[in-house]
């Protein structure tokens, strides 16, 4: 089991919470009371990008944070069945288990198409939605850095060198991150073993109709007009992978929607433009 080392516990105070998911452990973070923000995190993150909102937000709020399987200080083995369907059915039974209801669901990469598909399947337990560079949709678009490591070399290649988690400290920031910040987001990504769900992630990538999760992903697409709640897209524009196109995208899905930009913020935009997206955040959460 990874553990929090001295010197990132002040960036990550949280205690652990586990939830047992046919026999694996699934951590979350669940710190503060009131209305609940669930914040779902991408690939290769974990509940550490999320880490800053945490903190933040738990003093006036009920603030829940999962690792998906096989991320962060959640379990990683090696014959789960790595789909979006299945990281959609452990956030289900991670809401059931706690009861939770009125959620504000914060969503980021991956935690977009997960988030969406439990928004879409319980719309009645959503309050309100924040979007932040990802899709919950079909495309055909696709860096091709990120297109390459599909195949299984690139599966080869992320986990014998952490060829996912480690460059996207750099790749993912407009703004240098530290050492210390750096160790903690590839903390959980340390061996060949501990590195499948980053690896599956990107395989699960849906760019063709065959794909096991292109139908799951077409569902929600379809089923997204069935939230009206109020939704804050929060859009860093220097994203090499989910640039504006994809936000135009949520625009005609949503024209309700409040849009936010960052100009200076990449993909990390919590990294690089962290109090200009709390203070959006925290007044969206006050007005609506």
């Amino acid at each position: 089991m990874v553990k929090i080392p001295t010197e990132l516990k002040s960036e990550y105070p949280f205690h652990s919470n586990f939830l047992k998911i046919k026999n694996n452990n699934y951590h979350y973070i669940d710190e503060g009371t009131g209305d609940v923000l669930l914040m779902l995190h991408g690939n290769p993150t974990w509940s550490f990008f999320y880490r800053n909102l945490g903190k933040f937000f738990s003093k006036n709020y009920r603030v829940i944070v999962p690792d998906h399987m096989g991320c962060g200080l959640s379990d990683k083995p090696q014959d789960f069945n790595y789909t979006l369907n299945e990281h959609i059915s452990n956030i289900e039974v991670l809401v059931k288990t706690l009861n939770l209801t009125n959620i504000t669901l914060i969503v980021h990469d991956w935690g977009g198409a997960i988030g969406m598909g439990l928004a879409t399947r319980h719309p009645e337990l959503i309050r309100k939605i924040v979007v932040m560079n990802t899709a919950a949709f079909i495309s055909t678009v696709i860096p091709k850095r990120i297109n390459i490591l599909r195949n299984p070399i690139g599966e080869w290649a992320i986990r014998m060198f952490n060829g996912f988690a480690y460059p996207a400290t750099f790749m993912s920031t407009t703004k240098k991150l530290s050492p210390l910040i750096k160790k903690g987001f590839i903390l959980p990504y340390h061996d060949f073993h501990s590195r499948i769900a980053t690896a599956k992630f990107v395989q699960d990538i849906p760019m063709s109709t065959n794909h096991p999760s292109y139908k799951v992903l077409e569902t929600i697409e379809k089923n997204l007009s069935v939230l009206q709640m109020p939704i804050l897209l929060l859009w860093g524009e220097k994203d090499f992978c989910f640039d504006t196109t994809f936000l135009k995208r949520w625009q005609d899905i949503f024209p309700k929607a409040t849009t936010h930009l960052l100009p200076n913020a990449g993909h990390y935009l919590l990294e690089d433009e962290l109090d200009q997206a709390t203070i959006h955040i925290d007044n969206f959460l006050k007005t609506n």
